[in-house]
């Protein structure tokens, strides 16, 4: 695809500096642009962005002379991916069934689907408008799955589990597996029956690898808008609120009840049965312990203010110094004992 900037300044809202009839071929990173590509920088890539190859640069507004052909929009990161949209093509698949895919009884189909080979769809299933079941797809006996939704190879939604509008699931994910539950007397564990099912709402998005256990009775909740990075858990009876953004090998213990808006960095674990509250942030490998205000943005383990952490890990560079130092004055204190 070509375009000139002015074209993509008329798509995107914004406004050009410099030569508006540049021609751009595609999109790049600042590293990989070539000489008819359009780039984008944001702080603190603004000075490197300066001598990249592009033929232009995407920039937010207050940025003031740049020496190349600039088109500024108030966020270029959203304007960015509205063009990547644009200059990829989408991928195209011819609708209906495949024969060698295996539709189970009383099973409810709606218009427009893709349901590539070797994908099953088992007895009382819904497969709403338009869905895409990818290859090696399993949906469970009464599951449901709403229109435009994307089910990704080996990925499974399992029995009695409800996938909203404009999911999507990627490959290998679970929603729907057993959550961990046993008893145990006299060493030996007893499954607890897992009875419960998945809600993901509208416009969740499941990372590869997930596994997001049913709830032991009634439903584990993934909240509209909320997205998920590859290799989560989350756990049995969890309730987790809309637009979160949940990053890799973060587990979060079952009954745990997260508001909106929470942002969990990479390998953040928590207990369960704890309440987060809503608009928080907790920094990569954070440990909740306990129930969480909203508003806070924390990280360290046990969880505390990211301040009070930063604190502490700039005090800890020094541990080895004052240990030196303590034990000087612990011999200078034990001559002046002695004498």
């Amino acid at each position: 695809m070509k375009k000139t900037l002015q074209e993509i300044a008329e798509f995107v809202g914004g406004r050009i500096v410099g030569d508006a009839s540049v021609e751009i071929h595609g999109l790049d990173n600042i590293e990989g642009a070539g000489k008819n590509d359009l780039t984008f920088a944001v702080d603190p890539h603004i000075e490197e962005a300066k001598s990249c190859q592009a033929a232009a640069v995407m920039l937010p507004e207050g940025i003031e002379d740049f020496p190349k052909t600039a088109l500024y929009v108030e966020e270029p990161r959203a304007a960015f991916a509205k063009l990547l949209e644009l200059f990829t093509p989408k991928l195209q698949f011819e609708t209906g069934v495949s024969e060698q895919a295996h539709i189970g009884k009383d099973v409810k189909i709606g218009k427009d689907v893709v349901i590539m080979p070797f994908a099953v769809v088992d007895d009382h299933a819904v497969i709403g408008d338009r869905v895409t079941l990818y290859p090696h797809t399993y949906i469970g006996q009464y599951a449901e799955i709403e229109d435009d939704s994307v089910i990704y190879s080996s990925a499974t939604v399992r029995e009695h589990c409800h996938v909203g509008k404009r999911c999507v699931v990627h490959s290998s994910a679970v929603i729907g597996s057993d959550g961990f539950g046993f008893t145990t007397k006299d060493g030996v564990h007893t499954k607890v029956p897992q009875v419960g099912n998945v809600i993901l709402e509208d416009d969740v998005e499941i990372g590869a690898h997930d596994g997001i256990d049913r709830a032991a009775m009634g439903s584990t909740v993934i909240g509209k808008g909320t997205k998920i990075d590859n290799l989560v858990h989350i756990g049995h009876n969890c309730k987790i609120g809309p637009n979160c953004l949940i990053v890799a090998q973060t587990g979060i213990s079952g009954s745990t009840t997260v508001g909106h808006n929470v942002t969990f960095g990479g390998q953040v674990g928590t207990v369960g049965h704890i309440n987060i509250g809503a608009n928080s942030v907790y920094a990569a490998r954070s440990g909740i312990i306990s129930n969480m205000p909203e508003g806070v943005f924390c990280a360290g383990f046990p969880v505390q203010s990211h301040t009070e952490w930063l604190r502490m890990q700039a005090a800890m560079k020094h541990l080895p110094e004052m240990n030196k130092k303590l034990k000087q004055l612990e011999k200078k204190l034990a001559k002046y004992e002695k004498e």
